[in-house]
């Protein structure tokens, strides 16, 4: 729960300003804002907090074991989400259309149902 309510204070402000410029006429600003916080958060925040842990308790330099089985599998789904969305980008000559939008939103909808469908055996 924690968890979820960090991830929506983060998520909101970038939201608020995204759909602030989107409605002045700067689409362009809205794509790279949403895209360059998650780069940031990718960037400096999982590396820090790593680093911070191993100065903290000592550890050698540049390891902190990471516990997580199917870590592999997510971050191949995150390598091919990036290819699809730079791929369906280029295929729209790099214009925002209404076309990468519901093309980013089949995106979307199929990365859920894919991570439920692995979460939840039925």
């Amino acid at each position: 729960m924690g968890l979820t309510i960090l991830a929506a204070g983060t998520s909101v402000p970038d939201l608020l300003t995204s759909v602030i410029v989107a409605k002045q006429g700067f689409g362009d600003m809205a794509v790279s804002s949403s895209i360059g916080s998650n780069i940031f958060d990718v960037l400096v925040g999982l590396p820090v907090p790593w680093l911070a842990y191993g100065i903290i308790n000592d550890q050698t330099p540049g390891y902190v074991g990471v516990m997580a089985p199917t870590l592999t599998v997510s971050l191949l789904v995150l390598l091919l989400m990036i290819l699809a969305v730079i791929t369906i980008i280029n295929c729209n000559g790099w214009i925002m259309t209404k076309g990468l939008g519901y093309s980013m939103f089949v995106l979307y909808v199929l990365f859920v149902v894919y991570d439920l469908t692995r979460n939840y055996r039925w």
